[in-house]
Parts: C-alpha cells; sequence; structure tokens
C-alpha cells in the first residue's frame, strides 16, 4: 500500500513527461474517466461541493477503518481534478487524510494554470475530504 506522499510523488513524475499544458490537461481528464462515478440518489445539496463553478459531488465511506471516496461533476477538467484529489486520497485512514500535505497541487503547475474559480474549486474540495477525514475519525473515537 503506497502512502499518500509516494502516490504524490508518482504523480509529480508522471506529469514531468508532459512539456505542455494542453498534454497536462489532457492527463488530468484521465484521472475524470477513472472515477466511476456516482449514482444520482448521491447527487444531492449535502454532498455538493460548495465554492465550486462546476458542479461537483464528493462522498466519502470507511471500509476497514479506512477512507473511500467517490466522486463525480458535470464538467471535464473539474471531474479530472475530483478524480486525482480520490486517487491520492482514498484508501487512507482519516487521520492521514487529514493531516495530508498535498504538495502535489504546486509542483504539477496546478496554482498556476487553472483560472481562479477552479483554483478555489479545488481548494474547496480539499476542504470537504479533510472534513469527511475528520469527522469520521472524530466517529471512530466515540465507537
Amino acid at each position: 500500500m503506497m502512502t499518500i506522499n509516494e502516490i504524490q510523488d508518482e504523480i509529480i513524475e508522471e506529469f514531468e513527461f508532459f512539456s505542455d499544458w494542453m498534454e497536462k490537461y489532457e492527463h488530468i481528464i484521465s484521472f475524470g474517466k477513472d472515477l466511476k462515478g456516482l449514482d444520482t440518489n448521491h447527487k444531492t445539496s449535502e454532498n455538493l461541493v460548495k465554492g465550486c463553478q462546476s458542479q461537483v459531488w464528493l462522498i466519502a465511506d470507511s471500509k476497514d477503518g479506512m477512507l473511500k471516496f467517490d466522486a463525480d461533476s458535470d464538467a471535464v477538467i473539474t471531474r479530472g481534478l475530483v478524480g486525482l484529489l480520490v486517487k491520492v486520497l482514498s484508501d487512507h485512514s482519516p487521520e492521514e487524510v487529514a493531516n495530508a500535505d498535498l504538495y502535489f497541487i504546486d509542483r504539477i503547475g496546478l496554482k498556476e494554470h487553472l483560472s481562479p474559480n477552479r483554483s478555489n474549486g479545488l481548494v474547496s474540495m480539499v476542504k470537504k475530504m479533510k472534513l469527511y477525514a475528520i469527522a469520521h475519525s472524530a466517529k471512530r473515537t466515540i465507537d
């Protein structure tokens, strides 16, 4: 099982293969294609990520003490971005997710190459995933 940082390092390496941003966008979009998508019953306002220009739904489940994220979006690049986050943060403990330093976002150049609205949306997605992690961690303490 790879750590969050090992997955981030792998993604940073993958992005180093691409010389221009059109290729990088294509690669981001491919992460969205890896998402299985959500059933319409999960596309509720409570699963909607606030602060995203396009619609992004995000859910978290805990299985054997590990968080599993699923997501969907109505926009291809946004779906790719959330797919990237799902790849990095799924299958880790709530504590690992809550404490993760997502340095890959800066290292692959997303901050400079996303529109301000997409950047804010990305921050909102990360925030929601970390909130799910904190909630699951607290629930485990209570159980």
